[in-house]
């Protein structure tokens, strides 16, 4: 006889319609097989569901992965100045945004974040539960002193200060470095168009963290950072912006390594839709966005490991959940919603470093899952609809 205990590690989840997160083409009638907290199967049909197992049916609904967004900060708020609300909170209080951000991701179907900035290291030390998200955690990024993000304490200044700022955070038991390798929008002060790092700095720095088996990526709006960043070994680059002095410039050969290289393009795209919330895109990020664009598109054309990270939490037009508005957003790029929702997936599990484990419906994956009122493949607006979230395939309640 079966224990009401088993009956919760064993579940079966049937839907109208599944995504496996890697094949455009959709599976009729699935149903996910559930045991402590993984996937031990994917079969068709309600006859398919073993006796044992507790059936949870999504009728009508489309089964997706959970959504991962690669570029977030849990500690930021998305309010109108949220570095003065961090400046503002305890280490206490700090955690507790943390978790409520990490509430939002969930709700909205994003079972997986990497943290690209946080204060103090708190995002490592959060509990596993099931109601936060799986956590990929930077800690603080490495700056410089006055630069972008030195209010999150990443501090490191000369070859020698660099190497030691990654060691400090191996111990910490980061799982990637993030360098802020030019400046930012965010930051008073800071010029997104100027390098912050020496070529020399960044290659020891990458050395340090590779060493260390932990991969880098760099914070890059400057085209010359974007070259000193490649140049120097990093494995991915979060905004990719390509600003120059007189606008955007991109050389082919800086493209194309990019693209041989495999290294990971991070766009931070995903936008709160709707009129009543003031666009606030900072102006030399948007009078540059159309031609920025046409540089992604070739990379996305051009075979690029390319995924959407959405920044969540640095304004009110990006709070924490707005990934799904930046897949939407993929299809500017001409990205069909099949490979949008790739990319999202699997695509961005691999750029966190847990392609085998999240992003996928397969047998040995995290059950993680999210059932779409629609058809996401179809209408990419759907996707604003998730019905139900699972996390290590519990349902979560989405009303906290």
């Amino acid at each position: 006889m079966t224990s009401a205990s088993d009956e919760r590690r064993r579940t079966a989840v049937h839907a109208a319609v599944m995504f496996d997160g890697t094949d455009p083409v959709t599976i009729d009638d699935p149903v996910v097989l559930i045991e402590d907290g993984r996937i031990v199967a994917v079969t068709q049909g309600l006859a398919s569901v073993p006796p044992d197992a507790m059936l949870l049916d999504l009728p009508g609904t489309t089964l997706i992965p959970g959504l991962v967004d690669p570029h977030v900060h849990l500690a930021l708020d998305a309010s109108a100045d949220p570095v003065s609300a961090l400046a503002s909170r305890d280490d206490d209080e700090v955690v507790e945004a943390i978790t409520s951000a990490g509430r939002a991701q969930l709700s909205a179907g994003v079972t997986t974040v990497r943290d690209l900035g946080d204060r103090g290291y708190l995002s490592l030390g959060l509990p596993p539960r099931p109601a936060l998200p799986t956590v990929v955690s930077a800690g603080p990024p490495i700056t410089i002193a006055g630069g972008h993000c030195h209010f999150l304490g990443g501090v490191a200044h000369g070859v020698d200060g660099v190497r030691a700022a990654v060691r400090e955070h191996a111990d910490r038991g980061v799982a990637v470095i993030k360098v802020i390798a030019s400046g930012g929008t965010l930051t008073a002060g800071s010029d997104p168009r100027t390098d912050q790092f020496t070529p020399d700095e960044l290659a020891a720095l990458v050395d340090e963290a590779h060493r260390h088996g932990l991969p880098v990526t760099a914070h890059a709006h400057a085209t010359t950072a974007i070259e000193a960043a490649v140049a120097a070994g990093v494995d991915g680059l979060e905004h990719c912006t390509f600003l120059t002095d007189d606008g955007v410039a991109a050389p082919d050969e800086l493209l194309a390594e990019i693209v041989a290289r495999r290294i990971a393009v991070s766009a931070t795209l995903g936008l709160v839709p709707g009129p009543e919330r003031a666009r606030k895109t900072p102006e030399i990020l948007k009078r540059n966005l159309a031609a920025t664009f046409a540089i992604h598109r070739r990379l996305i054309a051009d075979g690029a490991v390319y995924a959407v990270g959405t920044d969540a939490g640095i304004s009110p037009e990006k709070p924490h959940g707005v990934l799904v508005q930046g897949l939407i957003a993929l299809g500017m790029l001409g990205v069909t919603p099949a490979e949008a929702l790739r990319r999202g997936t699997s695509v961005a599990a691999h750029i966190c470093g847990l392609g085998d484990r999240k992003g996928r419906i397969a047998p040995g994956f995290d059950a993680d899952l999210v059932a779409i009122d629609g058809d996401p493949l179809v209408d990419r607006a759907s996707l604003r609809r998730p019905l139900a979230v699972l996390v290590a395939g519990r349902a979560i309640d989405r009303t906290v």
